[in-house]
């Protein structure tokens, strides 16, 4: 009797074939009709080809087109079934990774000139094509050598650098049709089962991410199992391109990036500067309120402060190189957190003046790699809302509630309303007392609780200096942006030394907090564009008011209404071209303007207004009076 391994099953029941079966031949055993809606199986979690023999008793289950995992192995097949289309078109193609990723996939090709959208059109046309033949997807093992010198013959050079980076003695391959790759799987039987694509953009993207090495193009695409399901997400990314910050930047005139003078640098234009102030504004007021005192740094330091806090050694691929002053190495700070500590060591320091709160708008610079940077979301240059809690042992819970607390008021302050948290635990490889840890993971695990938030745990993936809870927020397509973070240091205050006097009267290590309720100013006013759309909320508006005279012989009472909305603190926009009210009106819509006072014969006789909400809502003879006690224009 030949050898046999035991398969475990969703359900709990046990499965027995033959060592050596495939996926698709254990899922016949299950049952034929399962076997003929298989695409791949999952082993021990793993998702495996159907054609992958089984080797080793496991738990067991089979995919198919309505399984959650589906879409991965759909999206990958998708991938081949692009390079080979490529390859049709651009014969001498050379192929680097093409994986599938969050809602879609993508390939990167070395090609003899840039594609256009044309391009995207004929690949789509050659994918369906294929898609239409219902090639089997083939799964073949080879040596090392045998599959370098078969890659070599094609002349995939990008292929071959992999081949050597494997550590096993054989290699996997894919065929479909003439179309062949190195693969570990899984794909999908055939060609056919995948149906519902798009071709969605073309970017740069450097071999291996290595700046030093070849530009890449990089095609994205997406596929679902379902024509609805494609529809539905492309209606997404269309929403998503309205909504791009980027994209808002530039037509509300908020701010600029200049490649001239250094790309993920961000230059604040009027209006967007207006933004940014009321932010900071309600900050720094909200801070006062809540406890904290604000305090200011350098953007520099000495070598001294950055080996110190071992930035220079854990760090040092994102700092800018240092500069010679006086014959000594300065460093532009990546983190605010060293000069913090710097002004708690300034004096001793007595259980009775903790906890301290300190908090500061600290601009930062770090190394990004160019291909990354990505408008106000991803740049080198920074400010952070950042702050440090310095406290006992005994205060730290309490400490950590009040910034989950006070965090959430923060954010709902700007309108956002659907949070997660995610806890990061203790890794292997962690500094600071297993008691503190647990101390720590209890007092941020009990503060989510309080606060009623869905929390999911990251077994071991906090940072080695201590554990963290991070505060997401979902817009209204669904995406996550992480936005509070509060990490723990069991390390910082160890490196400097920090002590505070009990009252033993011995010297005592406090605990160190680091939080940022709003992440990065700049990435934070991107993500607030994106989740309203530019349509800002009244008291945030760039411009709230924009008074719109309807003719010339109105501009006189149109300047009498600006200036009372002025000595009131409104931030308003006289417009004063000789344009038809109408194509006034569409302009302040089109600026997202939330109110226009609309100025003709009947409002300068009677000194009212008539409001036009970007609604198109009208409230008509008004007086300026009752508008103003209307609205929110400022937060408290």
């Amino acid at each position: 009797m030949s050898e046999s391994i035991v398969l475990t099953l969703p359900d709990g029941k046990t499965l027995q074939v033959p060592v050596g079966a495939t996926v698709k031949q254990a899922a016949a055993q299950i049952g034929p009709r399962l076997a003929e809606a298989a695409i791949a199986g999952k082993l021990d979690g793993k998702i495996v080809d159907l054609r992958q023999p089984l080797i080793a008793s496991g738990k067991f289950e089979v995919i198919t087109m309505k399984s959650p995992e589906a879409h991965d192995v759909c999206r990958h097949s998708m991938a081949h079934i692009m390079a080979e289309a490529v390859l049709k078109l651009f014969p001498g193609a050379k192929f680097g990774i093409g994986p599938a990723i969050e809602n879609g996939f993508y390939y990167d090709f070395q090609l003899p000139r840039s594609l256009t959208p044309e391009d995207l059109e004929k690949i789509e046309k050659e994918m369906q094509a294929s898609i239409n033949r219902k090639q089997e997807f083939t799964r073949e093992e080879l040596d090392k050598e045998a599959a370098r010198r078969l890659f070599s013959d094609l002349g995939q050079s990008f292929k071959l650098e992999l081949i050597d980076e494997i550590p096993d003695a054989k290699v996997s391959v894919f065929r479909h049709g003439e179309f062949i790759d190195l693969c570990r799987g899984p794909h999908v039987p055939h060609t056919g089962v995948v149906k519902h694509f798009k071709l969605l953009n073309v970017a740069g993207a450097y071999w291996r991410g290595d700046e030093r090495r070849p530009m890449l193009q990089r095609i994205y695409g997406t596929a679902f199992a379902t024509k609805e399901e494609l529809d539905k997400h492309l209606a997404n990314l269309e929403e998503a391109r309205k909504r791009d910050h980027r994209k808002l930047g530039k037509d509300l005139d908020l701010f600029s990036i200049h490649e001239e003078v250094g790309p993920g640098l961000v230059f604040w234009h009027p209006k967007g500067a207006r933004i940014r102030h009321a932010v900071e504004t309600f900050w720094k007021g909200q801070h006062y309120k809540n406890g904290y005192e604000l305090i200011y740094t350098p953007h520099i330091g000495r070598s001294w402060l950055w080996e110190t806090s071992g930035h220079l050694g854990f760090y040092r691929e994102s700092m800018y190189s240092p500069m010679l002053i006086d014959e000594q190495e300065y460093y532009i700070k990546p983190m605010n957190c060293p000069f913090h500590i710097m002004i708690y060591k300034s004096s001793m320091r007595s259980y009775r003046d903790l906890p301290l709160r300190w908090a500061e708008m600290g601009t930062v610079y770090r190394y990004e790699k160019s291909g990354v940077l990505h408008g106000l979301m991803r740049v080198r240059g920074f400010t952070q809302d950042d702050a440090h809690i310095i406290c006992t042992p005994e205060q730290i819970e309490d400490e950590v509630r009040e910034v989950i607390r006070f965090s959430l008021m923060m954010l709902r302050s700007f309108g956002f309303e659907d949070f997660k948290a995610y806890l990061a635990t203790r890794p292997e490889k962690a500094v600071g007392e297993p008691a503190r840890w647990e101390q720590a993971l209890a007092a941020l695990k009990r503060a989510v609780d309080h606060e009623g938030l869905a929390c999911e745990v990251d077994e071991g993936g906090g940072a080695f200096y201590g554990p963290k809870i991070d505060l997401k927020i979902k817009d209204a397509l669904g995406r996550e942006w992480q936005m509070t973070t509060i990490q723990f240091d069991f390390n910082l205050p160890e490196r400097f030394d920090m002590t505070f006097v009990g009252q033993d009267g011995g010297h005592h290590r406090p605990y160190m907090v680091h939080r940022a309720l709003l992440g990065s100013l700049e990435r934070f006013m991107g993500v607030l564009l994106e989740y309203h759309g530019g349509n800002l909320p009244v008291w945030l508006a760039p411009v709230q008011v924009a008074v719109l005279p309807i003719s010339d012989k109105h501009l006189d009472y149109a300047r009498q209404v600006e200036a009372k909305l002025r000595a009131k603190g409104l931030r308003t926009f006289l417009d004063t071209r000789s344009d038809k009210i109408n194509y006034k009106i569409r302009a302040a819509q089109l600026q997202k303007i939330p109110f226009m006072a609309v100025l003709g014969d009947a409002e300068a006789s009677a000194g009212t207004i008539t409001i036009r909400k970007q609604s198109g809502e009208n409230l008509t003879g008004i007086a300026l009076d009752d508008f103003l006690a209307s609205q929110e224009w400022t937060k408290e």
